[in-house]
């Protein structure tokens, strides 16, 4: 139902007409100074506890600050693999939203005044401009052929099995986490989980996959990625977890509005449908993304820090959403969980 949102939405940003496919798939190359490799563990288990949730002085949705409580729970220790997705894919023959044809009834226009693109199978991707620029349309796409299986579209390359898996929609990931005998964390789980009692910081992390350089025209890749990284390129955070913050963002179970609600500190699980509200999608809810992504820099989006938030319609994917599941009891399925079951 919200995809038509989504999909009228980047009907905008791609200016109603098909661009050139990124050049990110061709570039996104191993440092030769960073080696990556697939974490021992699948998950770790994190015990109760509390932590100041939000963060003040950077963005005014991220506040504000208090004191949270979080029961305790398991969460996996990557964001959910290509190769992972894959498995799921095999034995479910579950098909992802970006792989269905656009039903036209949802634009609620004629369907001559639809470019026919738009109906197409596909999903949002990022596309560098030629040209600096501060306008979503230029650098964001709605590019028919895009999934998980072609990150990059039908043009660019095959997924590669250790990055995390992308371009799927909300009710994908709950369809994943249903099997794997997971769920989408809370924003606080998600947060608590991030922040592994760190100290509040601004400052870009070098360990992390951000844009260095001037975005989104200048990605100097000091980080040893311009694109997505395979999980397990950077060091973990003290709980044991990689790529928290960059890489992908991630999303989690709660909906959106701007700000917390500093009386919902026990276990919160976001607002009410009725109570949330994203400026940028009025219409309809958003979900709350954590964490920045590879596309996150100085000079644009200061979000590679476990407190950052942002709201994302759950209809349509994206190449830089991504997610991690977390477990009430000690994960037990053997083909979901990826590395071993530690």
């Amino acid at each position: 139902m919200h995809r038509m949102v989504a999909v009228v939405c980047m009907i905008t940003l791609s200016a109603c007409s098909p661009k050139k496919e990124s050049s990110v798939d061709s570039q996104a190359e191993i440092s030769a100074q960073r080696k990556c490799s697939l974490p021992q563990k699948s998950f770790v288990r994190l015990e109760s506890g509390e932590f100041l949730m939000g963060q003040e002085g950077i963005y005014s949705e991220e506040g504000p600050v208090r004191r949270t409580r979080v029961n305790g729970f398991w969460i996996d220790t990557t964001e959910v693999t290509n190769e992972r997705f894959a498995r799921f894919v095999e034995e479910t023959g579950y098909v992802t939203i970006a792989e269905k044809p656009v039903d036209p009834a949802l634009f609620d226009v004629p369907r001559s005044q639809i470019p026919a693109h738009m109906l197409s199978p596909g999903s949002a991707v990022f596309t560098p401009p030629s040209k600096a620029s501060s306008h979503y349309r230029d650098w964001w796409i709605y590019l028919p052929g895009a999934n998980w299986k072609k990150p990059f579209g039908p043009k660019g390359r095959d997924y590669s099995a250790n990055e995390p898996a992308v371009h799927l929609a909300y009710q994908d990931m709950e369809a994943f986490a249903k099997w794997a005998g997971g769920r989408i964390p809370t924003e606080a789980e998600w947060e608590y989980a991030a922040k592994a009692d760190a100290k509040p910081s601004r400052e870009q992390p070098a360990e992390a996959n951000s844009w260095q350089g001037v975005f989104p025209v200048a990605n100097e890749k000091i980080d040893g990625f311009e694109g997505i990284a395979p999980v397990g390129c950077y060091k973990p955070n003290s709980n044991g977890l990689y790529d928290t913050v960059g890489n992908v963002w991630e999303m989690t179970a709660d909906l959106y509005r701007a700000g917390h609600d500093p009386n919902d500190r026990d276990n919160p699980q976001g607002p009410s449908e009725t109570l949330a509200y994203d400026p940028v999608n009025p219409k309809f809810p958003s979900r709350v993304i954590k964490g920045g992504s590879y596309l996150c820099a100085p000079n644009y989006c200061q979000r590679y820090r476990p407190a950052s938030r942002s709201g994302r319609d759950p209809a349509m994917g994206a190449s830089n959403v991504g997610f991690r599941l977390v477990y009430d009891r000690r994960p037990a399925h053997p083909s979901a969980l990826g590395v071993d079951a530690h």
